[in-house]
């Protein structure tokens, strides 16, 4: 080590300029880091010898403070140069605004069919999508071996058990819960997704959607059901909806009937949509079968209630014309910007 040694990086050191943020770093690192020319020297400094060393030490240290010192000027000098220059982009200015996404159709419908029943008094519960047999079948009036239960091809998740856990095939279980826990009267509405081993088409999923209601008070009658299906119906379709009632059978209701509404595209006169009929079937309904009171602990001589279903898939198809169930399940981007114009913000 030479005294000249140290008086030339010296000399590169107060002539250096750069331009940018990454030359500062550079230079940085090659006067100062690991492997630069100033830590090379201190290394060199430690086998020196005591003469040298007195000689040379304070301007090595010299030298040091001046490097750091030259680093963090034209530090600053950079800075100094970038705000003076501006982004360019005046920060007053709004945002761009971002692109909306569009909500699911059966997420539509959904919210819309709970805001029509929160407006006649109903709450919304909910339930767990793997159940017990007890609350999918038996409760509702489904005894073992019961010939009804075939009516509803069942995902099992635990079997050969006197209870076994299942993947629920209607929100009915959510019912059986309610009239469990609430305290009289009860009305509710039980949206959720419910399951059944079905092959898929554009008719048929193994996985859909339902709300079903629930209305249980003292003098209920199948009138009082009439009507909160034709407002139901008017609420959702149109004021000018009518309804017709035809029999049916449900192990939890009883008497039980299926619902049919007016077609809201030819207004009864028969098209393509409705096959010519004039109807579109929507749901099933009934009048809470007393078995199914009895078991939840409910007293079927001094209460009565009606209880009702429906698929939010398939008024979704009626709402929409949707002629393939699969198009809600494939998250097709083209399918559901079609809806952007249904979402409220």
């Amino acid at each position: 080590m030479k005294h000249e040694d140290i008086e030339k990086l010296l000399a590169e050191i107060q002539a250096l300029e750069c331009k940018t943020a990454k030359e500062v770093e550079e230079a940085r690192i090659r006067f100062l880091g690991k492997k630069g020319s100033i830590t090379a020297l201190f290394e060199e400094f430690r086998t020196v010898d005591k003469e040298v060393k007195r000689e040379l030490g304070r301007p090595l240290n010299e030298l040091k403070q001046a490097a750091t010192a030259r680093i963090e000027e034209l530090k600053e000098k950079i800075g100094e140069s970038l705000a003076s220059q501006g982004s360019g982009e005046d920060l007053s200015m709004p945002g761009e605004q971002l692109p909306l996404g569009s909500r699911h159709p059966v997420s539509i419908v959904r919210q819309q069919i709970v805001d029509i029943f929160r407006k006649f008094g109903y709450d919304v519960a909910e339930g767990p999508e793997v159940e017990d047999d007890y609350h999918v079948f038996e409760a509702l009036n489904f005894p073992p071996n019961h010939p009804a239960r075939d009516m509803q091809d069942t995902f099992f998740v635990s079997a050969g058990h006197p209870n076994p856990l299942l993947l629920r095939t209607h929100t009915s279980s959510v019912q059986v819960r309610s009239m469990e826990k609430m305290d009289l009267p009860i009305r509710v509405i039980c949206p959720g997704r419910v399951f059944r081993n079905e092959a898929i088409s554009a008719r048929a999923h193994c996985i859909f959607h339902q709300v079903e209601g629930l209305y249980i008070d003292e003098g209920v009658t199948f009138a009082d059901l009439k009507q909160a299906i034709l407002l139901f119906a008017r609420e959702m379709f149109g004021p000018q909806t009518e309804i017709r009632m035809r029999p049916s059978y449900f192990p939890f209701t009883e008497p039980s009937a299926e619902v049919d509404v007016s077609c809201n595209i030819c207004h009864g006169k028969g098209c393509n949509i409705c096959k010519g009929t004039g109807w579109l079937e929507i749901l099933g309904c009934g009048m809470v079968d007393p078995n199914v009171l009895k078991a939840s602990g409910i007293d079927p001589e001094k209460y009565s209630g009606f209880a009702f279903g429906m698929g939010l898939e398939r008024i979704a198809m009626l709402k929409w014309r949707v002629n393939d169930l699969r198009h809600y399940f494939e998250n097709d981007l083209r399918f559901l910007k079609e809806f952007e114009s249904s979402v409220e913000i």
